[in-house]
């Protein structure tokens, strides 16, 4: 009933697992405790009439009007209870007031031991901090706690009530008596507890205390030994810290010591309960139900303490009440030490404890602080009139906290409203500002951030026209000012009313809490603002400070770096090789293979074979053969290795090291169709097998450290060479060749179970003349068993069933799919209310539908094609804490953001279904990162078969470089719409000469749905947006050049951003990137070496964040300073760019140069994220948007060097065949100079025009051939420098059409 909620209250959920540190101690603590109370324990904000008291409020009472009942004037009306001493609360249950129409339909508990600071009460860390209440008057409603409460006060906060009548409540608490024992420390105090020896050595350890802390720093444990060793717990601004060193400070010096943090806001004067466990190395901290683990990286496992350990504080030996580090100040309770009870020792005044100046019952400060919560940044805040000024003038005081990096603090009018007095946070930093009529405006601003959660204190002064400011008792700052306060106005705290005058939110209001405010010295009464005796307020929650840590428990996965405001958590995944909001989804290519289908061509690539699943991604060499795609990882020692003198009991050990975890290994493994490993094992009496017993004399491990006997090209479990089991060992009496003394055994270990090989052991090189000599391969991989992985559905048919997915957090689904059907449900898995459903619900639509306990959520998108036209299609669906979003195809990412409060746990119970009631097949189903092994279930299920029939569904990929294959009645088509190929195959790659002058630039609008991305006759159709997307570029391309500087590409937003990558002049690739314009140009260097070199050259860029990556034949990853966007996309620009041309204002003066310079050459196969600049120039010639300058040609240079390249690497010319080259004007000369300085044959066919300009190029140039007959050729530039090194002479220039014209020194007999 939202109209008569109460909309005050802003609910923020809390996970008190600290409230008491089990379940339930005792099953017999369930008594009823509110009996036995006097009616003093009863209170409440108001009562409606004098026989609706508080006191009547227990459960089944019907004396009076049977309840308690508050005035409906009432804004925030609760109901406290007293159980005069701290109890143990296991129960709750609630009535509506007896014979009425009055009961309440939910409420709030909150607890505390003062009844002055509160803490709301969570069920669990998944549900929020609301109770069912009741829906009659008689009915009881009773509410187990699953956490029970150690507290003296309880109180209830009606949140919403009868429809038909008004708030009214009864209520019992059960429980029993809360036993501990507790020590108070002052800040100035200590336990020191004393062992019977002189030193104790411990290898194992468990400290265990609850604690409250009035304050943000102090040391609760601490222990050390004259070694170095030492352990030390304490609070630092809020957070619990762990030190460790366990290792002898003089043996090792360098030794790193540990230490640990965690939680947060752990001053709030509650209980927090902490566990420290120790077992030699391995260390795990709890705060609070949260655990986290650390490991000791020293050389000891065990902690020497001499004489004692310190509790509270850390006192200087000989000086008595003197203490290193600040004590603690607040109360422990429960506190014990491997088993020992130090407070009841303590209590006990036995003779190892020494007590200074600590007493045993727990203290509240003096005065207490009361806290106030500003809930709202749009309408929050605090009116409190101001008394007439006097000759004191104006003081403030106040203690805040926030995460909010901006917010209003404080204001009041100055001079008769003409200007008034802002204090607020700008950038989570403090300011003073005084607002003139004029907007002119004076300010104080104080450096370093107040938005981290800690209590900060403000004093503000205003005197003889001049106003000070202290924070945090540091030094004050002063400005001068032209106007006197105004005494008439009220100050207003935390933000203004709509309708203030002189008050305005600068830019939001303050969302966090407040305390001990004072005007003029004087406290401020907060309970009469509540009561509405004082002042004026909007949206505060009174007596209790809301703020959470939202970063605990960090949801930010693989290692992303949690931040946060008031409402939310934000995560920063720079550095980790992750993206997305939560930082789930790897950046990377799952295989060697998918970065084949993106147009890649063999290198060292970055790849992540369980994408977003816990293990990091690994660099592996990418071999990409014209059949299969080879994934190869090194290892320390591929070398060959000599041995001799090795004997059985001495045997010669080798462990190899690979550039992956043996778990990245296995996962990729898993992951490929075929594995293999090359053993060369050369041996001269060297026996691998031939004992009298048996027993091998040399094996190797395999990679779960298991004892391998069998070699390559036997089987597992045969101790067995390959050439008995094929009968064919030069001496059949022997198992293998070495048994028998000979020489050269090789042979490839390829099953994949054992793979790979990380230890070799021999031991039989000690006699007379032997020796063993092996080599150890890299380890090679081929194939994706996952990425055409499919079943075939029929109508009728069973569906696939797979375990229960495990997607509490976080969920991400990805597949495709083909289909004739109108509807089907892709995927399904069931709870006991939660779901997760991914169908297609129209023949263009597809729905993810999820249910965490908050109501169905659902994204649909909708695509402008039929999606069950017989065509795979592309689907990733995610659901996480921040939002949940929909990728279908190409088509625009749908995302819908969660809500910062309710339930986030999807709890799902059933199997996992797929295929539901669909018809077609699906394939390379994918979840967080498992890949699910369709196939093979299918072959278990009847009704479904696995594989999927067509001619688009085999692993020998047919469309390549992002094509999409596209299935045919009778055959198939490739769709290179998103591909930068063209051809049947997206093999073509589009290439264009450009020469001086020349460029081509696209110009984008938001959104630029004007130019087509596809191919002539392709069926699907696709426009361009410029997408603003997230902070991520993609760039591909390659180049040939000679000519320096130059510029390849440069793209630039409305907002002076750019991404350029150039040629410097002296032929480096350099990448520049200017994110943020109130800062330089960022640039990267990944080769110093010179391009401009004739050849061909691949350079791919990626950016996420901050995270920069850059191949240019290996990966190397760098950070950028800013993660910021490249919002609002202007234009890209290849070739000539200058500072006058569109949307290119502001670039750096050497960036500039090489874009003056243009670029002259070739350039091919260009892709920027999803644009295909050469393809669009080509296709969309003549449209506004596109804008080509200068002689510009369609050629296959880029194909034709890339040839010759690979020739000339190889060594081997026998012909130049071109037959199946297109070429443009003047390219028949390079083929021409190409043949006649390799002395190779040219063959083919050419037509009667392409005749003719070969024959006049061919006399033009005749004179030169003899020249390059010595093995000259154009692309290879070395030769070149030679030449005008050797010879100053005549320039003569060689012009190559659509190429460049390249000058060249002839030799001096030429010259006629």
């Amino acid at each position: 009933m939202s109209s008569r909620s109460a909309s005050w209250f802003y609910i923020v959920s809390y996970f008190v697992l600290s409230i008491f540190g089990s379940i339930h101690a005792a099953n017999n603590c369930n008594g009823p405790l509110l009996s036995v109370l006097p009616e003093s324990s009863f209170e409440s904000s108001s009562t409606s009439s004098s026989s609706q008291l508080p006191h009547s409020a227990k459960l089944n009472r019907r004396e009076g009007e049977g309840g308690w009942a508050p005035e409906r004037s009432d804004r925030q009306p609760w109901l406290q209870l007293d159980l005069r001493q701290k109890m143990e609360v296991t129960a709750i249950a609630t009535q509506g007031r007896s014979g009425s129409s009055d009961w309440v339909t939910s409420f709030m508990l909150l607890f505390g031991d003062s009844g002055l600071a509160w803490k709301q009460y969570g069920q669990s860390e998944d549900t929020g901090q609301t109770y069912t209440g009741n829906t009659n008057s008689e009915g009881v409603v009773q509410h187990k706690l699953v956490h029970s409460i150690a507290a003296r006060f309880l109180r209830f906060v009606p949140l919403d009530w009868s429809t038909t009548g008004w708030i009214g409540l009864r209520v019992e608490v059960y429980g029993c008596v809360y036993k501990s024992d507790v020590a108070d420390f002052n800040g100035r105090s200590a336990l020191l507890y004393r062992f019977n020896q002189k030193s104790q050595r411990t290898v194992k350890d468990v400290i265990s205390l609850r604690f409250k802390s009035y304050g943000a720093d102090g040391v609760l444990v601490h222990g050390e030994g004259h070694r170095g060793d030492y352990l030390t717990l304490e609070l630092h601004h809020g957070t619990l810290a762990l030190h460790l060193n366990l290792d002898d400070a003089k043996l090792y010096p360098s030794s790193a010591n540990v230490s640990v943090f965690l939680g947060c806001l752990l001053d709030d004067q509650l209980w927090h309960y902490v566990l420290v466990k120790r077992s030699n190395k391995q260390v795990n901290l709890t705060v609070d139900g949260h655990t986290r683990h650390l490991s000791t990286t020293g050389v000891e496992d065990s902690l020497e303490v001499d004489y004692e350990l310190s509790f509270g504080g850390i006192p200087i030996p000989g000086k008595p009440g003197s203490f290193l580090r600040k004590n603690f100040h607040g109360c422990i309770e429960n506190l014990y030490y491997n088993g020992v009870n130090i407070i009841n020792l303590a209590k006990r005044r036995k003779l190892q404890i020494h007590s200074g100046n600590v007493t045993f019952s727990c203290s509240e400060p003096q005065p207490q602080m009361v806290s106030t919560t500003f809930l709202s940044s749009s309408s929050s805040y605090l009116s409190l009139p101001l008394e007439p000024l006097g000759v004191w003038g104006l003081d403030v005081h106040f203690h805040f906290r926030t995460w909010n990096q901006e917010g209003l603090l404080f204001s009041t009018g100055l001079a008769q409203g003409s200007q008034h007095l802002v204090l607020q946070i700008s950038r989570g930093q403090l300011h003073l500002m005084v607002h003139g009529a004029a907007e002119q405006k004076t300010n104080i601003s104080i450096e370093g951030s107040v938005t981290d959660g800690l209590w900060h204190s403000v004093s503000l002064s205003y005197r003889d026209l001049m106003v000070s400011l202290v924070l945090d008792n540091e030094p004050t700052s002063t400005m001068d000012v032209q106007s006197h306060a105004d005494s008439g106005n009220s100050v207003f705290f935390g933000g203004c009313p709509q309708y203030s005058g002189g008050c305005k939110n600068p830019t939001v209001a303050f969302q966090g809490c407040m305390r001990q405010i004072l005007l003029n010295n004087q406290l401020m009464d907060l309970p009469r603002v509540q009561q509405g005796l004082l002042g004026n307020y909007s949206k505060l929650q009174f007596d209790i400070c809301g703020i959470r840590n939202r970063c605990l428990p960090n949801f930010c996965e693989h290692d992303g770096r949690c931040t946060q405001s008031w409402d939310t958590f934000y995560c920063d995944c720079s550095g980790t090789g992750y993206t997305g909001e939560t930082c789930h989804n790897s950046i990377y290519e799952a295989s060697c293979e998918a970065h084949r289908q993106m147009g890649s061509t063999s290198g060292y690539f970055y790849i992540d074979p369980d994408g977003s699943g816990p293990l990091k991604a690994t660099l592996v060499y990418c071999n990409m053969t014209e059949d299969k795609v080879w994934t190869v990882v090194d290892h320390n020692n591929s070398g060959f290795v000599n041995v001799t003198g090795a004997t059985t009991k001495k045997p010669y050990v080798m462990r190899f090291n690979y550039t992956a975890s043996l778990e990245q290994l296995r996962t990729l493994i898993g992951r490929s169709e075929h594995c293999q490993q090359e053993v060369v094992y050369s041996c001269r009496k060297s026996r691998l097998f031939n004992t009298w017993d048996g027993r091998p004399l040399s094996w190797w491990l395999d990679r779960s450290g298991e004892k391998q006997t069998y070699w390559g090209g036997s089987v597992p479990g045969v101790q067995q060479c390959s050439c008995s089991l094929e009968e064919n060992c030069i001496d059949m009496n022997y198992f293998c060749n070495c048994d028998a003394d000979t020489h050269l055994w090789y042979r490839l270990l390829s099953y994949k179970d054992h793979l790979p090989l990380t230890e070799i052991v021999i031991g039989d090189t000690n006699r007379t003349g032997s020796a063993a000599v092996y080599r150890v391969g890299s380890l090679h991989c081929n194939g994706d068993r996952f990425l055409w992985n499919s079943a075939s559905f029929y109508p009728g048919s069973s569906s696939l069933h797979f375990p229960k997915f495990q997607a509490e957090l976080s969920a991400d689904i990805s597949l495709y799919f083909k289909t004739t059907a109108s509807s089907g449900v892709l995927l399904e898995n069931l709870g006991t209310a939660d779901f997760i459903t991914l169908k297609l619900t129209t023949p263009s639509a597809i729905t993810f539908i999820f249910d965490v306990g908050n109501g169905p959520v659902d994204l649909t998108v909708t695509s402008p094609v039929p999606l069950n036209d017989k065509q795979w299609h592309y689907v990733r669906a995610e659901r996480n804490l921040k939002e949940a979003s929909l990728q279908v195809d190409q088509l625009p990412l749908h995302t819908l953001e969660a809500p910062s409060e309710g339930h986030y746990r999807l709890q799902l119970k059933s199997l996992l279904f797929i295929g539901s009631s669909f018809l077609g097949c699906i394939r390379a189903l994918t979840l967080n990162g498992v890949n699910l092994d369709l196939e093979e279930q299918a072959k278990l299920t009847p009704g479904v078969t696995p594989g999927c029939p067509g001619h688009c569904s085999g692993s020998a990929s047919v469309c390549h470089n992002r094509g999409r294959c596209m299935e045919k009645n009778s055959g198939y088509v490739c769709d290179c719409t998103h591909s930068a190929y063209n051809g049947p195959q997206c093999k073509k790659e589009v290439s264009m000469s450009f020469e001086s002058g020349s460029s081509v630039t696209l110009t984008f609008q938001m959104p630029f749905p004007v130019m087509h991305n596809r191919d002539r006759g392709s069926q699907s159709s696709s426009r361009i947006y410029a997408h603003d997307g997230e902070s991520r570029e993609n760039v591909a391309l390659s180049f040939l050049t000679t000519r320096t500087p130059a510029m390849l590409l440069c793209v630039s937003t409305y907002h002076q951003q750019y991404l350029a990558i150039i040629l410097a002049n002296n032929g480096s690739l350099q990448i520049w990137f200017h994110l943020n314009r109130e800062e330089r140009a960022e640039i990267f260097t990944p080769k110093a070496s010179s391009l401009a070199d004739g050849q061909l050259h691949r350079v791919q860029v990626h950016r996420e964040g901050k995270d920069l990556y850059v191949q240019v034949n290996i990966d190397q990853k760098y950070n950028l300073s800013s993660d910021l966007k490249m919002n609002t996309l202007r234009s890209l620009t290849l070739g000539k760019v200058t500072a006058t041309s569109a949307g290119h204002a502001g670039l750096a003066e050497e960036v500039l140069r090489a874009g003056s310079k243009g670029f002259i050459g070739c350039l091919s196969s260009v892709l920027f994220n999803h644009l295909t600049p050469l393809k669009t120039a080509i296709l969309n010639h003549g449209s506004s948007l596109v804008h080509v300058l200068g002689n510009l040609v369609e050629s296959n240079c880029g194909a034709l060097a890339d040839s010759t390249t690979s020739q000339s690497t190889s060594g081997e010319f026998n012909s130049i065949d071109v037959n199946h080259v297109w070429l443009h004007n003047m390219d028949f000369i390079y083929v021409i100079l190409l043949a006649y300085s390799l002395g190779t044959p040219v063959f083919g066919s050419f037509s009667h025009s392409s005749l003719q300009i070969l024959s006049s190029s061919v006399r033009s140039l005749k004179r030169c051939l003899i020249g390059f007959k010595s093995g000259l050729w154009l692309g290879h530039s070395r030769t070149f420098r030679d030449l005008y090194r050797s010879h100053s002479c005549v320039v003569f220039a060689v012009c190559l059409g659509s190429l460049s014209c390249w000058k060249v020194n002839l030799h001096p007999s030429l010259r006629s």
